[in-house]
């Protein structure tokens, strides 16, 4: 979970100031969580408690303001009785990477990355995002390879998956739809050798790059782990309250 939570981190500076290339600094000045890395945590702490994930998201919404969410998202966080509202963005796959490290087969992590999603975005493209991330980290965990991992979730999903960085990157521009930005977050994974080339990749398109590194990140983590430098960076940059719901305290 961490590793989707440094991914946030490190995109932070770039979602506003897009690059295309993946030679820059990690950890920049002006570096931050954002409402990625705050939803991820309440997925994770729905996981461990038992509470919905709907009461988890408003809560941790509401207080942590200012992070980024998206109008539709504070409007639903907000209201007396939320409902979900059909959407499609990338926020049900940018928060779902607890579900497939905290879950150990496919059939619980497919459901409950749908009940993750479907509170808010209930739309197919939004649970399919949700469960597309969930799947390939929980692949990664049981050691499958990058080609099962792209085959599994090509057939599975209908992502086009054999796709090159090189060849998206010129043209690809802000998108935070689940259908336009998480096959390209899966991608920058499939291509790296290791974490940091992940997440350096999804920066580099230029896209939604906190949520993208977020998605790439949680997948590099659970394939290759996450190297100590970048832990202790994300984990002196979070409150102690969510680093005792990472750890499970």
């Amino acid at each position: 979970m961490l590793g989707a939570i440094a991914g946030d981190i490190i995109g932070s500076v770039f979602e506003h100031d897009p690059i295309k290339t993946t030679e820059f600094r990690l950890f920049k000045p002006g570096c931050r969580f954002t409402d990625d890395t705050v939803l991820t945590v309440a997925i994770a702490k729905a996981i461990r408690t038992g509470e919905p994930y709907a009461t988890c998201l408003s809560n941790f919404a509401l207080r942590y303001p200012a992070r980024g969410y998206g109008g539709m998202f504070r409007r639903w966080a907000k209201a007396w009785d939320p409902q979900p509202y059909n959407s499609y963005g990338n926020g049900s796959a940018m928060r779902v990477s607890p579900v497939g490290f905290l879950y150990d087969t496919e059939t619980d992590v497919l459901r409950e990355a749908k009940r993750s999603a479907e509170c808010t975005h209930s739309h197919p493209h939004g649970i399919a995002g949700a469960q597309a991330t969930a799947l390939a980290i929980l692949l990664a965990r049981q050691g499958r390879d990058k080609a099962t991992i792209r085959g599994e979730l090509a057939d599975r999903f209908g992502y086009d998956l054999e796709q090159e960085l090189d060849d998206i990157r010129p043209t690809y521009t802000f998108d935070v739809t689940c259908q336009g930005s998480v096959p390209q977050a899966i991608l920058c994974f499939l291509e790296a050798d290791d974490y940091e080339q992940a997440v350096r990749n999804a920066v580099s398109l230029g896209g939604d790059a906190d949520t993208q590194a977020c998605i790439a990140g949680g997948i590099a983590e659970a394939f290759y782990g996450l190297p100590q430098s970048i832990t202790s960076l994300a984990r002196a940059m979070l409150p102690a309250e969510f680093l005792d719901i990472l750890d499970g305290k």
